[in-house]
């Protein structure tokens, strides 16, 4: 997409982290992992991000399982009308994020996430030299992933040396914590780029907080602003129509420089959907399978399975019934069951 795509990432999107849809013997279920593309095609999402964490990262572990997964999502993208921006997850040290990327741009995607999943050396010296070379290969979009599922903590020099960088065009700040997602803003306001590069909320436990709130700054006498014009999230992988529509909401209340008070009660019902699916409880223990307990008992997907050990937490399941019933329109039920059997077909 070249320019295009820092243009359409710079306009605001919502792009789920897809999951991964098993049958009971550990297989992909095909029909459900297509139909979970075309639900969220359907529900308005501008992308999909295939291969992240939501999608488990063990998946990278069988190459031709993940060419199978990517070239599903591009098949059904390729079919939809909005023409999809398409993000492949990346893992490993640079060889092998590099032949990942190669393997996802012939396959018709458009930027690489990269996640310090699988790496032998996790340094910030290495991270920046495996993105340069992925960046030879998609555009990239930077990522700050939590500690509690592999992620660590990155000095403000690392984001300032990876905005360096011409092939990244957008950052997922996903730390979920306030101080080291002001840590990205704050470098990103400051660097030369910061007009270039597009801020993308993770925190699955902020979402609308991060979509409402600016950065400010005074830079050579000019005062600049970023703001998270989108997301990519797992969150966004269940309520993916009411998340396109909240986002539209959301885009409204910020032009018009204030924020109604129905958006901020919403932020709390995200909030408390998400501690529910994300497993706060056993610190995310159970956040992949959450998700796709929800997709299950919405009949989108036949197991909440995963490749590695990841299992709902005792009690999860139960909780995830209670937030769909107190929040169904957050969680896209009317559409699903008017729409998933020719989802399914």
């Amino acid at each position: 997409m070249g320019t295009d795509l820092a243009a359409r990432l710079g306009g605001g999107v919502v792009i789920p982290a897809h999951p991964l849809a098993l049958d009971a013997g550990g297989g992909i279920d095909l029909p459900a992992q297509r139909a979970l593309s075309r639900y969220y095609l359907d529900a308005g999402a501008h992308g999909l991000a295939v291969a992240v964490h939501t999608t488990q990262f063990e998946l990278h572990n069988d190459r031709a399982m993940l060419t199978d997964v990517w070239r599903l999502a591009a098949e059904v993208a390729q079919d939809h009308t909005s023409e999809p921006i398409l993000v492949a997850g990346l893992t490993g040290d640079a060889p092998a994020a590099v032949a990942e990327a190669q393997i996802a741009k012939d396959l018709g995607y458009h930027a690489a996430l990269i996640s310090p999943w699988g790496m032998s050396d996790t340094s910030e010296s290495a991270l920046l030299a495996r993105a340069g070379a992925v960046g030879e290969v998609l555009p990239v979009l930077g990522f700050y992933l939590q500690e509690s599922v592999g992620g660590a903590a990155l000095s403000r020099n690392f984001w300032h040396s990876l905005f360096d960088l011409e092939a990244v065009v957008g950052v997922k700040a996903a730390p979920f914590d306030r101080y080291r997602t002001n840590d990205v803003a704050q470098v990103l306001l400051e660097h030369d780029r910061w007009d270039q590069i597009t801020l993308l909320t993770g925190n699955d436990d902020a979402i609308i907080h991060d979509l409402l709130t600016p950065y400010r700054r005074t830079v050579a006498g000019k005062e600049r602003q970023v703001r998270a014009s989108g997301g990519l999230l797992g969150q966004w992988a269940v309520g993916t129509r009411a998340a396109v529509d909240q986002l539209q909401r959301i885009n409204t209340a910020v032009n018009a420089g204030a924020a109604p008070m129905d958006l901020l009660s919403e932020a709390t019902a995200m909030v408390d959907i998400n501690h529910a699916v994300f497993d706060v409880d056993h610190n995310f223990a159970g956040c992949v399978p959450g998700v796709n307990e929800v997709l299950r008992q919405q009949g989108l997907v036949p197991t909440a399975n995963t490749l590695g050990t990841d299992t709902l937490s005792a009690g999860q399941s139960d909780l995830i019934a209670q937030v769909r019933a107190r929040y169904p329109n957050l969680l896209d039920e009317e559409f699903i069951a008017t729409n998933r059997e020719d989802w399914l077909a």
